[in-house]
């Protein structure tokens, strides 16, 4: 049985982590931008592997458990899997590469891919009977209120 707080934490994280990418871009902090971007992308996964009874214990595990358990299986099409992974890779880029320059416009793009991510995930939470939190609505997720 799914752990419904677990499931909510982590949706939460997800969903701070995509406010603070889109501040940290707006005041031009591109790589912790960029970094915020893939915790978004990382929180919302590991939200939609924990609602399939799926724990995930390093970021590695949740990227192949989210292709294996979510895409492959059917429920997430191919295409997140291949966002989740480009996530993952430019945020290893902007945290540990001190000599790459990033541009607005490409940071600009992870971030809406980021919170297209986070609304697929969203739409699958909510196809599996799970309300989640919606902008400034305070509405019921498994029973508990956000």
């Amino acid at each position: 049985m799914m752990q419904k707080e677990h499931v909510l934490a982590e949706w939460t994280r997800a969903r701070k982590a995509l406010r603070a990418a889109s501040i940290l871009l707006e005041d031009g902090l591109f790589e912790d931008a960029v970094s915020r971007s893939y915790y978004a992308v990382m929180h919302a996964a590991k939200s939609a592997l924990l609602a399939q009874d799926t724990i995930a214990e390093s970021h590695a595990a949740v990227r192949r458990l989210f292709g294996a358990v979510l895409v492959r299986s059917g429920p997430i099409e191919k295409e997140w899997a291949a966002i989740f992974a480009r996530e993952q890779d430019q945020r290893i880029v902007a945290d540990y590469d001190v000599e790459v320059e990033w541009e607005e416009e490409a940071v600009q793009h992870l971030v809406e891919d980021s919170r297209s991510f986070v609304q697929r995930i969203g739409d699958y939470l909510t196809d599996v009977t799970i309300q989640f939190c919606s902008g400034v609505t305070t509405r019921s997720f498994f029973g508990l209120r956000c």
